[in-house]
């Protein structure tokens, strides 16, 4: 990251950060109230001096065990699954929804089919021009 050139605004405020504020390009430009609320952080713009060889870029710590991330998919899953059964259930006992989503579907499937034809008559006028 300390590479980059064209970063104008980065916020890095509590989150667990912790060793030294790299030095480079943009970061050189960032002032203290972007790294807020990480205590463990060190080196300019702060007025905490790193003392020791301690890491040349902030690290973060996690402190997550993954759990969140299953609990997400399986949210994902059970919602997906959830409303397809929905569709499908008022699909099939409501016969008046049914027939006006066949009768939309043919509708939408009739205008596709009129446009794919013009369009590709007009492409065959057109190179026929040419």
């Amino acid at each position: 990251m300390t590479t980059l050139t064209s970063l104008s605004y980065m916020n890095l405020s509590y989150n667990t950060l912790s060793g030294r504020i790299p030095t480079g390009n943009q970061f050189q430009t960032f002032d203290a109230s972007n790294y807020i609320g990480n205590i463990a952080l060190c080196g300019y713009p702060l007025t905490n001096n790193c003392t020791g060889n301690s890491s040349s870029g902030p690290t973060h710590v996690d402190h997550r065990d993954g759990s969140d991330d299953i609990s997400i998919y399986l949210g994902l899953a059970v919602g997906y699954i959830l409303g397809l059964w929905v569709v499908f259930c008022v699909l099939l006992f409501k016969q008046k929804w049914r027939i006006a989503y066949f009768i939309f579907v043919k509708g939408l499937q009739d205008k596709i089919y009129v446009a794919m034809v013009l369009r590709w008559a007009n492409l065959k006028r057109k190179v026929g021009e040419t």
